[in-house]
């Protein structure tokens, strides 16, 4: 990342619906809870974490295979979070389990050991939540091949 403060700005537009300013430019995010606090007009809290640590391993991983001249397009990625109750009875996502999927078979990528053996780390979202919140990751060839 080239930014070494990344910084957002939220401003409540009603109830739970805020407005995320990302300060590039582009038009506002509208982040929303589900009913009955909020009226679902964007994603959550917790789909936004989901989506930045799926975004940020998707990059890690196309990055290292890009790194070995690799195409391994078009990488897709599922993220699904576990929700659960804490000691104090309060809500916390308990893990987050990624899926990724090369968009090749895994016999047409060269070096696919060492990537899958060192992108996570590279990951700086999924890294720093992990450190929190275990961030489980499977990856998949084209052909549905489990490889890591």
């Amino acid at each position: 990342m080239s930014e070494s403060k990344p910084r957002v700005v939220l401003r409540q537009q009603q109830d739970f619906q805020f407005a995320i300013d990302f300060g590039t430019g582009q038009p506002p995010l509208i982040g929303d809870e589900h009913p009955p606090l909020g009226q679902g007009q964007g994603p959550t809290p917790v789909q936004l974490l989901a989506a930045a640590v799926g975004n940020c391993l998707s990059d890690s991983l196309l990055f290292a295979l890009r790194k070995f001249k690799q195409a391994p397009e078009p990488i897709s990625c599922e993220v699904t979070a576990e929700i659960g109750r804490n000691a104090e009875n309060r809500l916390r996502v308990l893990g987050l389990d990624v899926a990724l999927t090369l968009g090749v078979p895994a016999a047409k990528l060269e070096h696919l050991d060492r990537v899958l053996d060192q992108f996570e780390a590279f990951c700086t979202v999924a890294s720093s939540v992990s450190q929190a919140v275990p961030v489980r990751i499977t990856v998949r060839d084209a052909e549905g091949k489990q490889v890591k």
